[in-house]
């Protein structure tokens, strides 16, 4: 049920025309903006009277020299008040409440929007026309010197090289005032105030506009927002040939033909880290899907390139052939794994084009075969080849029975890129095909606006562990990422390794990749971690070797019907529980050092309610793949668990 309600004497304080201030809270009271319009428009958020941004300038210029934000003469204020239910599709809860408070400032040229939650702030600009925009203005000032939670885009060199990069970094963990001036970050970012309560900055409905990078060029403690400018010229190469290099670039950010609504540029706010790691303000933000997406299935698949197609104790020659795909097939129809997905290799390489098959394979026979197994197929792309011709491949690889498409290797995120993930997802759409976006930007709300966009990656996943090596800590990455990057909305992290190493085991290995930490880590990465389309990243001979973990992995869900998030602390632990039906999983990790979570159940529970509990075996810290499962009894509605150094748990109600 939706209840709309125009309040304009409940969310504006004294707002008349040409007013210079205004002030918008949250439902709950609790976090209050004020917009000051002089001779530039500033915001400011402050919570429970505590400030946590401070004023900060926002603006558009446009490439003929007119700023929207200068001297700007706002003819008339809107509000809006706004609670009502929603019902997601493939996403960590099933319902869920949106609760807002919204002023509208309209201006001749353009309308100006601040939306007001109980968990956070988003405004965007609307334009009235078609523009060109040289350049926008978003600073995110903040009191003090706050520690902070920063991707830097991983390869450096100039401010133009960085835009070009995969969206995959560990996090610098320091105060925003030691940022590395010549290194731009992407988004989310996560701040920990100085007042309390925690600050997320990411965007939302990003359809038709370039990515946000964030900057910090004065050593101060001001970010400010940055973007790519609009290709010029784009020449086919990188990876294979699969990726589009921009050489030269227009001197504006965006065109638009006609008025647009622009991002949201958003701050999620919430008083502790754990409600960062099931918060779900991204999502709302998104424009609503149109259209019947019910035949949209999200699953588990079988994944080749992780494991290096490396079968063992079979008959033939494992690799990029019919019979190894056979094989994977067989084993997911083997354990109810949904589908099969033939990862890069499957097409002519260098050829970027996706209707050239190796030899090796007779994708019409593998389809079939999938098909009369109950699996699906699902093809990877690369970016070139996909674009070159979107409409003709999906067309034609749907009528062979194809489910959907992993695209890669975008690497970018200007405006052409981001436009082309919405159409990439209204074709597939046509043809009843989902999408995973790998090489790609974090979310940004697409999966609400179209849900057969089931994932993206936009992560420092597993894939990481076949070549880093032992400096890197993938460990600590796990539990910062719930409050950081995820708070954006799925990943494909691609978890799911059967060989677990503690750290002074671990090394990388290509053909026979390991994760770092305990068995029963990558086991609750199912739990933890969102993903309505989520990886088995090991081979199908290691996981019939594990049998046990391998049916506990494939019966867990990857929707849910509610999520909790039960504690957390950035970088050191994460635990949440999720529901499906009637059925509770709950589930921790952390970092290096061994810990004792205690969970606090989310439902009643009478003393001696049992529960199946996989946990980190005694000798977990000497060998990471030691693990134990056993039924335990709940009493005074708690259950402590131990967790090993890198480790992890899972309880099943």
């Amino acid at each position: 049920m939706k209840r709309f309600l125009i309040c304009l004497a409940a969310i504006l304080a004294a707002v008349t025309i040409y007013a210079r201030d205004y002030n918008v809270s949250s439902p709950d009271g609790k976090i209050n903006v004020t917009i000051s319009c002089g001779e530039s428009i500033f915001w400011s958020v402050a919570k429970d009277g505590k400030q946590l941004i401070a004023p900060s300038k926002i603006a558009l210029t446009l490439t003929d020299g007119t700023v929207y934000g200068k001297n700007a003469k706002f003819r008339k204020a809107k509000g809006l008040c706004v609670s009502e239910t929603l019902f997601p599709q493939n996403f960590k809860r099933s319902e869920l409440r949106n609760e807002y408070n919204q002023i509208t400032l309209v201006a001749k040229p353009f309308d100006l929007i601040f939306r007001v939650s109980n968990d956070g702030v988003a405004y965007r600009f609307v334009t009235k026309k078609g523009v060109e925009i040289a350049s926008e203005t978003a600073e995110f000032n903040f009191p003090d010197d706050p520690m902070a939670w920063i991707p830097y885009v991983r390869d450096g060199g100039t401010i133009e090289q960085q835009f070009f990069n995969s969206f995959e970094h560990l996090y610098a963990n320091i105060h925003i005032s030691q940022w590395d001036a010549a290194r731009i970050a992407f988004l989310p970012i996560t701040i920990e105030t100085t007042a309390g309560p925690r600050v997320a900055i990411t965007e939302a409905d990003l359809l038709n506009y370039p990515g946000m990078y964030l900057s910090n060029l004065d050593g101060g403690t001001c970010l400010k927002a940055m973007f790519a400018g609009y290709p010029k010229d784009i020449v086919q190469g990188g990876h294979n040939m699969l990726q589009g290099i921009v050489t030269s670039r227009e001197p504006y950010i965006y065109k638009g033909e006609k008025g647009e609504e622009l991002p949201w540029r958003v701050a999620v706010i919430t008083d502790d880290d754990a409600s960062l790691a099931d918060n779900d303000l991204i999502w709302r933000l998104a424009k609503p899907a149109e259209g019947d997406f019910s035949w949209v299935k999200p699953g588990k698949v079988a994944w080749d390139w992780w494991n290096d197609w490396n079968l063992k104790g079979v008959d033939f020659k494992s690799g990029i052939n019919n019979d190894t795909y056979k094989y994977y097939i067989d084993f997911a129809a083997a354990h109810g794994i949904e589908y099969v997905i033939l990862d890069e290799g499957w097409a002519v390489n260098l050829q970027a084009d996706l209707m050239q098959v190796v030899p090796e394979i007779d994708l019409p026979m593998l389809s079939s075969y999938a098909i009369s197994k109950g699996v699906k197929l699902v093809l990877w792309a690369g970016y070139w080849a996909f674009n070159r011709d979107m409409e003709g491949v999906c067309k034609h690889y749907s009528e062979m029975g194809i489910a959907g498409w992993k695209i890669d290797f975008m690497n970018r995120d200007d405006q052409p890129m981001v436009a082309f993930y919405e159409k990439a997802a209204r074709t597939a759409a046509k043809y009843h095909q989902f999408v995973d976006f790998h090489g790609a930007f974090k979310p940004a709300g697409l999966t609400r606006t179209w849900p057969n966009v089931l994932n993206f990656e936009g992560v420092n996943g597993l894939e990481q562990l076949k070549w880093m090596g032992p400096e890197y800590d993938q460990v600590t990455y796990d539990v910062t990422i719930p409050f950081t990057r995820l708070v954006a909305g799925p990943c494909d992290y691609t978890q799911g390794a059967m060989r677990n190493a503690i750290k002074v085991n671990y090394f990388p290995c290509d053909n026979e990749p390991m994760s770092q930490g305990t068995r029963c880590r990558q086991l609750a990465e199912y739990v933890v971690f969102d993903a309505p389309f989520t990886m088995l990243c090991d081979s199908p001979t290691n996981y019939e070797a594990e049998e046990e973990c391998t049916r506990f992995i494939a019966s867990i869900p990857t929707v849910w019907d509610e999520t909790i998030a039960l504690d957390g602390r950035i970088s050191q632990y994460i635990s949440i529980a999720r529901r499906s039906g009637s059925k509770w999983y709950l589930a921790a990790m952390t970092d290096w050092n061994e810990r004792d979570i205690t969970f606090e159940l989310p439902f009643e529970a009478a003393d001696g309610t049992s529960a199946t509990l996989w946990r980190d075996g005694v000798n977990a810290h000497r060998n990471g793949q030691d693990y134990r499962k056993e039924e335990i009894k709940v009493k005074d509605g708690k259950v402590t668990v131990h967790l090993a150094p890198g480790g992890g748990c899972v309880l099943v109600f």
